[in-house]
């Protein structure tokens, strides 16, 4: 199935999202084991969204950076 043009729009702004996330770093509000947590699944959800063949003329750098960045 195709996505349309709004559709892949919407996944990358939702990856784009956990690239903010993640290069913002820890808030102060949050301890350790809840970032480790969430650094592991933005992450995880980055992977997945670079694997997508749907991508036309986006650029997956951040995404990329961000996931070689904060990779364990």
């Amino acid at each position: 199935m195709e996505l349309t043009a709004e559709e892949i729009a919407r996944h990358y702004s939702a990856a784009m999202n956990s690239v903010n996330l993640l290069n913002a770093g820890k808030p102060s509000d949050m301890d350790d084991a809840e970032w480790a947590d969430t650094v592991q699944r933005n992450v995880e959800h980055l992977k997945i969204m670079v694997a997508k063949d749907f991508w036309t003329d986006e650029d997956l750098t951040p995404l990329n950076d961000a996931i070689a960045a904060h990779a364990a």
